[in-house]
């Protein structure tokens, strides 16, 4: 990757001179507003402190001991750290949005199926975690009223929105609190569960009570963030040069999703409890709990809600995001408050099957056209790059596939399969975007 960030220049160029989002949603971001690598570190390692993940550590914890499982969730680590670090650095080395970077891979009208399943999947995985986050309060309060859990969820769902809404800066301030509290706490929590089993030698005497193979568990430890990961660029594109952008992915995806499975992982294996905030409980601290809890799903659920507010302004060709956070928020909400959530984890996680083929793309499209420079407008592209469509098509087959016949891991096969169909058709198919 190129150490410079190129120029690129969009139809929507015009609107830089007036009210210009600060966060660039549909434009690449200047060298003045790039970040710092540790700036970047801390926001993305605030999006992979994610309870969820640590439910998955417990679960692949449960079916190896502990050398083992240490070798397993190090594997499934590197294997999604090394996808996002790629697409991350790309994402700093255009500046400009997964979805952007669709616009061109896809074409101007193809790129709108990719908005609409990036940013759509976003806004049910906001409703999913504001219901988690106000069922849990109101457990730990001992509220068991329907209503109350119902304010809980349009209070949660406004308040994690509004860091989201004032985009970059909200979520660096919230996240550069909250990360190292996090830190310390589950840290904490690890000492107390060594203790609990009497060091490192209870630790390894521990046996397994489930069963699962090391592609199955490489399989989930991937899954807990590959369809997330994807969207990486949407805060590595403030990195001043590439190698920031992958090192700061490489930070929050390999190190800091790492350490929340071993988080979880540790905390079943000491108290035979798969929720890190319900080991919380019961070492009776429902306070620190709730912190945890809160500030967990905060700092992920403001960069979901970022996510879908990039996604709309790209749909919209919009300079401003804030609208589509708005809109976006308030479905999300609904989502939760309705009960319409219940039904939506299993949908949202058959769609990590067809998310990480658009990542597959974008980086062979990378690799076969982009490494000299992105092409100086999107409007050269056409309406759809039916080669990439195709390319794409392929990945999400193969995924699909090799899951019902459980071969390998379904996610990164169809990466790897639609990463090299793009890189064949960049070969073949002429680039008409530098004509």
């Amino acid at each position: 990757m190129s150490e410079s960030t190129p120029k690129v220049t969009d139809a929507t160029e015009a609107s830089t001179a007036v009210g210009v989002d600060p966060d660039y949603p549909v434009q690449p971001v200047p060298p003045g507003a790039r970040k710092s690598l540790f700036s970047l570190s801390v926001v993305l390692l605030g999006f992979t402190f994610f309870t969820p993940t640590m439910l998955a550590g417990a679960q692949v914890g449960a079916a190896f001991e502990f050398w083992p499982l240490m070798g397993v969730l190090l594997l499934g680590s590197v294997v999604l750290g090394v996808y996002v670090a790629v697409i991350g650095g790309i994402g700093a080395s255009t500046g400009l949005t997964t979805v952007m970077m669709c616009r061109y891979a896809f074409g101007r009208r193809g790129s709108i199926l990719t908005s609409l399943l990036l940013g759509g999947t976003q806004v049910g995985w906001y409703g999913v975690t504001v219901a988690t986050l106000a069922q849990l309060i109101a457990q730990a309060a001992g509220w068991e009223s329907d209503l109350v859990v119902r304010l809980l969820m349009v209070a949660g769902g406004l308040a994690m929105g509004a860091t989201a809404y004032f985009g970059y800066r909200g979520m660096y301030a919230l996240s550069v609190v909250s990360v190292p509290l996090l830190l310390v706490l589950a840290a904490w929590v690890t000492i107390r569960s060594f203790a609990e089993t009497d060091g490192l030698d209870g630790m390894l005497a521990q046996r397994p009570t489930a069963s699962m193979g090391v592609a199955a568990a490489v399989t989930i430890i991937v899954g807990t963030f590959v369809s997330g990961g994807t969207q990486a660029p949407n805060w590595t594109r403030f990195a001043r040069t590439p190698r920031q952008g992958f090192g700061a992915s490489a930070v929050a995806f390999l190190i800091g999703n790492m350490l929340m499975l071993f988080f979880g992982a540790i905390g079943a294996i000491a108290f035979g409890q798969a929720d890190f905030v319900l080991v919380l409980f019961d070492l009776g601290l429902v306070v620190w709990g709730v912190v945890f809890l809160i500030g967990n799903l905060w700092t992920t659920n403001d960069n979901t809600a970022y996510n879908f507010g990039v996604a709309g302004a790209e749909i919209a060709n919009s300079p401003s995001k804030k609208p589509f956070v708005i809109g976006g928020v308030i479905l999300g909400t609904l989502l939760a408050v309705t009960g319409i959530y219940d039904s939506l984890p299993a949908f949202l996680g058959w769609l990590g099957i067809l998310i990480p083929p658009v990542g597959g793309v974008l980086i062979g499209e990378w690799w076969s056209r982009w490494r000299g420079g992105v092409p100086e407008a999107a409007t050269r592209v056409g309406a759809v790059r039916w080669e990439n469509v195709a390319a794409y098509t392929l990945g999400s087959l193969v995924a699909w596939v090799t899951g019902e016949l459980s071969w390998g891991i379904p996610p990164v096969n169809g990466i790897v399969v639609a990463l090299l169909a793009a890189v064949v058709a960049g070969r073949l198919v002429p680039d008409r975007s530098r004509a």
